[in-house]
């Protein structure tokens, strides 16, 4: 079974105001896109995520992103049925049998619901989660009218989840009017849509307001945590030198079981302390041979990864490279732009530093190259 996530983020987002479209505003420290990217990333169950944008969003779309890696980014088109049509087609192909599909304008998607929603596939074509109407309805502008019977009344909300054959012969067979969702489109084409218990969380972000509470929201909930890294590896001639991920003109490289990036690995070691998870030894040992000549990159990317599951965010990174040669100056600003491209932050959230021990100790002597980092998440 193969399940994908679509994710749609081609609207402009009038309402919401601002010189961005509302997918791609801040909010806690990362786009809108990425805080639904992460959801589905964080799944076991869902093995590829596609993401549609507007015409001419590709930028803006790359740096919400900031380097996750998904399976592709397609443009939409001028209705939202459109651009999940796209996205489906993109999709054809690639041995999907289920597909959720997830408006970017609702952040706070949680595994529960994503779960709820691929359990309902099993008896039906399609899935979405809702909420009872709970306020009061009536019929009205200046003057109140009558009230609306709310019984039975639903709340839809997003991801709407399908058997990837049945929605796309919804698709296929629509009359070509605006759909205000997915599930209108099947339940047109004949198909079975099961109702899931939804979240108030996966309220969507429409106006400014919105996201204002929601980054108070999310800022009342969370608290700061740091964890300290620190690393070594000895100098041996012949070898490349890698230092946070750049590979650097040296006689001498890092002697070590992957590639010894000692600045990386510090950064590594920082960003687990801060969520008790361990060292960089726990996760990828050296005795273990699938690791030998790695590049650091990937362990990078896994203690990323593990922040993120945490609904953690990486704040602020600070590298200090201990060392006498080589001269780490001309290097700086390389570096600080590698280190944000891995960790997927502004550059103004990492600093790359260096010292020397003056002449004292075996990196004073030469003989080797140490780090240490300290990781600012908040979670």
């Amino acid at each position: 079974m193969s399940i994908a996530a679509l994710i749609v983020a081609a609207g402009k987002g009038d309402r919401l105001g601002g010189d961005l479209p509302k997918q791609y505003a801040d909010l806690g420290g990362k786009s809108l896109l990425a805080h639904s990217v992460d959801a589905f990333m964080a799944h076991p169950d869902i093995v590829s995520i596609i993401v549609v944008i507007g015409q001419g969003q590709e930028d803006l779309a790359t740096a919400a992103l900031g380097g996750r890696k998904i399976s592709g980014i397609v443009t939409g088109g001028v209705e939202r049925h459109h651009s999940v049509k796209a996205g489906l087609d993109a999709l054809s192909g690639s041995g999907t049998d289920k597909v959720l599909i997830h408006d970017a304008a609702r952040p706070f998607l949680t595994t529960e619901v994503i779960d709820r929603l691929i359990c309902a596939l099993d008896e039906a074509d399609g899935a979405l989660p809702a909420l009872p109407v709970v306020d009061t309805l009536a019929f009205g502008g200046d003057v109140l009218g009558e009230r609306v019977d709310r019984t039975g009344l639903l709340r839809i909300q997003t991801p709407q989840a399908f058997r990837f054959d049945a929605i796309m012969t919804s698709h296929e067979r629509w009359n070509g009017e605006i759909a205000t969702d997915d599930a209108q489109m099947a339940r047109a084409a004949g198909y079975t849509v099961a109702v899931v218990s939804g979240d108030p969380a996966l309220e969507k972000i429409t106006h400014a307001s919105d996201l204002s509470l929601a980054n108070d929201k999310i800022a009342a909930s969370r608290t700061f945590r740091t964890g300290l890294g620190f690393d070594v590896h000895r100098l041996e001639a012949g070898k490349a030198l890698w230092l946070c991920g750049l590979k650097l003109e040296y006689p001498f490289g890092l002697a070590g079981h992957s590639d010894a990036d000692v600045a990386l690995h510090a950064v590594v070691d920082a960003l687990l302390g801060a969520i008790g998870e361990g060292d960089i030894g726990s996760h990828f040992p050296p005795s273990d041979r699938q690791w030998k000549g790695a590049p650091s990159d990937l362990f990078v990317a896994h203690a990323c990864k593990l922040v993120a599951e945490r609904g953690g965010t990486i704040e602020h990174v600070d590298l200090t490279i201990i060392c006498e040669e080589p001269k780490i100056g001309p290097h700086r600003n390389a570096m600080r732009e590698r280190l944000a491209e891995l960790l997927h932050v502004g550059i103004d959230r990492t600093s790359v530093k260096a010292t020397t021990t003056e002449g004292l100790g075996l990196t004073g002597r030469r003989e080797g190259i140490a780090a240490q980092a300290i990781a600012t998440i908040r979670i």
